[in-house]
């Protein structure tokens, strides 16, 4: 069975005086195991309740995202904890996942920042990076894992059970223990650190192309993308759908990208190549817009200004394993280190799969396989030392689907509280009393998939008292442009007319 534990990015608040966490302190059985996946988590304020969630056996895999269940502990973050989750709950030990909520990048993984993918066996005709990871947690979930939205913020294997703790809500935390974990928490994208990276970072400087491209900032401008692999040359050719032009920057004499993406992109007409180029720091006009990029040509040191007004980063990852410093044995880079042909790290019952084990191939499939590697491993790791706990499937129910947004009547209600589209938002923003909640996004953002449904649950609670409207920046682009909405997911707050706060996600 596999399991992956993610951890998230948490936003930093004020901390609050409240009673001491061993008053708040309660067990939570835990049999068979942990997953974490893709999530990192920053420290939250001291004060907070402990909640202890105890299992017999556990196994659990660290993701960049964490989720918890009741045997052990996968998150939902890439293809490798999802797949360790699904082989985990088939084999009746009642994963937990700890999906994160904002540390370590987009839960779901790289993938949720991808668009067709074309290799993934099973799927002729290709499939969105984020509609895969969909599926994936869907499967996960209809065989019994259990899914938590929560940050990991520490782990601790150097004795068994294992304990790990995440933020569970904004004071409390979760406490696990567990007998084996899986950690799949993969790989985060690099900066490069430029003097002025902060300043612009969201404002011309993006590392995903598919949530920000199609942005009023970026259409029919000319664009950038710094790198010379798969990630940098399928950044560049999917700009090119919104760009006027779009150039390549690579520090090296030659792409590092498979041959099939080489090829697109000497063929396509719409990007240019710069080899022995140095990306140096970025440029402003006058506005202290951004206007253009400082590059150094590393053969002749010649510095020179390239007009663009975004810059996108396809230069590699760094494997999420901070958490396991000083407990699991990691190579010079930060990866974890497995015994060749399995999922074995150098603490026996810890297991990792995924990118932050492997550092050559980084494929979705490759994830997916040594996902279900973990999971088997686990199964086997607490049978043979009998600490395996089984559990009934659940019964499996008809679920009804939700209607789409299109499944919408025609027409204009202003006593219904979630709405769509730009007739939807003029109407409201003259009209309704309401706080208004607006959602722009992009049908290719993997992130906007992820806020989606966490803002509707936060809707829902206030019912009566919001008006929420999700914006299509491809649909609607004269309304995003006019909002001067320069990346996805985006959300702004009106009441009476007057913008209160945007937060750019």
């Amino acid at each position: 069975m596999a399991a992956r534990i993610g951890i998230g990015t948490v936003p930093h608040r004020a901390p609050m005086a409240t009673p001491s966490p061993s008053s708040f302190s309660k067990a939570l059985p835990s049999p068979n195991g942990l997953i974490f996946v893709r999530t990192w988590s920053t420290r939250r304020p001291a004060f907070r309740f402990d909640s202890v969630r105890t299992h017999r056996a556990i196994c659990s895999s660290l993701p960049v995202r964490a989720s918890a269940s009741s045997d052990e502990l996968p998150s939902s973050s890439g293809p490798a904890g999802y797949t360790a989750a699904i082989y985990a709950a088939r084999a009746n030990l009642k994963p937990i996942v700890f999906e994160g909520y904002q540390v370590g990048g987009v839960p779901g993984g790289q993938l949720m920042t991808t668009t067709e993918v074309e290799n993934f066996p099973g799927f002729p005709d290709g499939i969105t990076g984020p509609d895969l990871m969909d599926r994936m947690r869907r499967q996960a979930e209809r065989w019994g894992a259990e899914l938590f939205q929560e940050d990991v913020e520490f782990i601790d294997v150097k004795s068994s059970p294992f304990t790990i703790r995440s933020s569970e809500r904004e004071f409390f935390t979760l406490q696990v223990k567990s007998h084996s974990i899986i950690v799949a928490t993969g790989a985060n994208a690099r900066r490069l650190r430029l003097p002025r990276e902060d300043e612009f970072w969201s404002r011309g400087i993006s590392a995903c192309a598919i949530c920000d491209g199609a942005s009023p900032l970026f259409k029919g401008q000319v664009l950038a993308v710094v790198g010379g692999g798969d990630t940098a040359t399928e950044e560049a050719l999917y700009l090119t759908k919104y760009a006027r032009h779009v150039h390549l920057l690579v520090r090296k004499d030659q792409l590092r990208a498979s041959k099939a993406m080489q090829d697109r992109v000497y063929n396509n007409p719409n990007i240019t190549l710069h080899f022995n180029t140095e990306t140096v720091d970025i440029v402003s006009n006058s506005k202290g817009q951004m206007s253009g990029i400082l590059v150094k040509k590393l053969d002749t040191k010649e510095e020179s200004v390239l007009e663009a007004k975004g810059l996108f980063y396809g230069i590699g990852h760094s494997p999420n394993s901070q958490l396991l410093e000083g407990q699991v044995e990691l190579d010079s880079s930060g990866y974890v280190l497995v015994k060749d042909g399995t999922a074995k790290t150098s603490i026996e019952g810890v297991f990792a799969a995924g990118d932050v084990q492997d550092h050559e191939w980084r494929q979705a499939i490759t994830a997916a396989g040594s996902g279900c590697i973990a999971a088997l491993s686990v199964e086997r790791y607490l049978a043979s030392n009998n600490l395996l706990v089984e559990f009934h499937q659940p019964k499996t129910e008809d679920v009804q689907k939700d209607l789409s947004d299109r499944d919408v009547q025609e027409g204009f209600d202003i006593t219904l509280t979630k709405h769509r589209g730009q007739y939807a938002l003029r109407k409201l923003y003259h009209e309704s009393p309401r706080l208004i909640c607006v959602l722009y996004t992009a049908p290719t953002c993997g992130p906007c998939r992820t806020l989606k449904p966490i803002l509707s649950k936060v809707i829902d609670e206030f019912d009566q008292n919001v008006h929420f409207v999700e914006v299509d920046i491809e649909e609607d682009p004269e309304v995003a442009e006019a909002a001067g909405i320069m990346g996805t997911p985006c959300v702004q707050f009106f009441k009476n007319k007057e913008m209160l706060r945007l937060v750019r996600i």
